[in-house]
């Protein structure tokens, strides 16, 4: 009973201070840098980034994120390829959508320490994105905006069978330089995992001079990708990427090996659905870029999180927004790129990693990322 009325508080508080526009959730909000270097829109609805311009190496303004004209498709598309939200509470998969507390590698009895999440992928073997009405499928609620930053709350109560409640604000800001920043703080009411990721499908060229991103040129600072099984779950060991296809240590464009991708993503398709572990703290020095010579605008990522997972896009089938060249056009294989900073993905079932995600009163969750934008001639 506690539990409920704090959570019920909390949520209280931020409707309380509630600045919802006409249209929620699908209500529009603009954020400029001052500078004029960066452009983002935003809705309520997954507290999704729907837009983001920055200017290429000739000054003109892309939008270079993929999503949809109509945002209200983000609930009703039934592809559902998670265009750009916040996603949680768990992100990624959970091996059956089965977890304990304390975590385990085998699956327990049930029991009052034994949670069950809705299973939505790979043909009911594993959840996806927290389940079927993850936090990319709930309505936020705005609580404070200005011209460079809006701030989203979302009262997560036990969704889909998640132990205790988790009272989540999200912060996204631009700022002067090319800057674009999103910041989460996450606070339960009880022992509960969380995971948080910001899914954002990039293609830097916004589908001016070329079609896909293969060319694109990515750098990630990191020598062990999580080894998976056919249902992308994590074995517990690690794969070295010396000599593989999963070696970016060296800027090299995203197809560079890309013979050798098939069958890498679960299925007869090529390319990229892996989570890298970093080799070092990104908090200050990127841990991705990515740069097109198309358009020459370059992404730099820093990032609280020690793992990153990159998505070449094989499964993508939806129209494309005006300025992309649709809606008689697709977004199809390799039209965008999507980069997750996240942490150790599955590892409330892997405890051999001695990776802690597990949160409750008086530790929160954190997350952040800054992405900069710059140009390359």
């Amino acid at each position: 009973m506690k539990t409920l009325l704090v959570a019920l508080a909390l949520g209280l508080a931020a409707a309380a201070n509630a600045v919802n526009a006409p249209g929620w959730p699908f209500d529009v909000t603009e954020l400029n840098a001052p500078d004029g270097s960066v452009k983002a829109k935003f809705v309520s609805f997954g507290a999704t980034m729907t837009e983001l311009w920055v200017k290429d190496r000739h000054g003109k303004a892309r939008d270079i994120i993929i999503g949809y004209d109509d945002n209200s498709m983000l609930l009703t598309d039934s592809n559902h390829p998670v265009f750009n939200p916040i996603v949680g509470r768990y992100a990624n998969r959970i091996k059956n959508g089965t977890f304990s507390i304390p975590i385990t590698k085998d699956p327990q009895p049930d029991g009052p320490n034994v949670y069950h999440i809705p299973t939505n992928d790979h043909d009911g073997e594993d959840t996806l994105h927290g389940g079927i009405y993850g936090w990319d499928r709930r309505n936020w609620t705005i609580v404070e905006r200005n011209a460079t930053s809006v701030t989203y709350n979302h009262l997560d109560m036990a969704d889909e069978g998640f132990p205790g409640f988790v009272d989540a604000n999200v912060t996204h800001s631009v700022e002067n330089g090319g800057i674009f920043k999103t910041h989460i703080i996450a606070k339960p009411t009880e022992k509960t995992p969380i995971m948080l990721t910001q899914h954002i499908y990039w293609n830097l060229d916004a589908f001016q001079g070329s079609e896909n991103i293969l060319k694109h040129k990515l750098h990630v600072d990191s020598s062990r990708v999580v080894a998976v099984d056919g249902d992308a779950i994590p074995t517990g060991d690690f794969i070295n990427v010396a000599g593989t296809p999963f070696d970016f240590r060296t800027p090299r464009s995203i197809d560079w090996d890309w013979d050798e991708t098939v069958g890498l993503c679960l299925g007869e398709c090529s390319g990229y659905d892996h989570c890298w572990i970093y080799d070092h703290a990104h908090d200050t020095v990127p841990g991705v870029t990515l740069w097109s010579d198309v358009s020459g605008i370059k992404l730099d990522v820093t990032t609280s999180n020690p793992a990153v997972q990159v998505y070449t896009a094989y499964w993508l089938n939806t129209p494309r927004k005006v300025v992309h060249g649709g809606p008689d056009v697709n977004y199809t294989s390799y039209s965008a790129v999507a980069i997750e900073q996240e942490g150790y993905i599955d590892a409330i079932n892997t405890p051999e990693w001695g990776v802690d995600q597990i949160y409750y009163p008086g530790k929160d969750y954190v997350w952040s990322s800054t992405y900069k934008f710059s140009t390359v001639h």
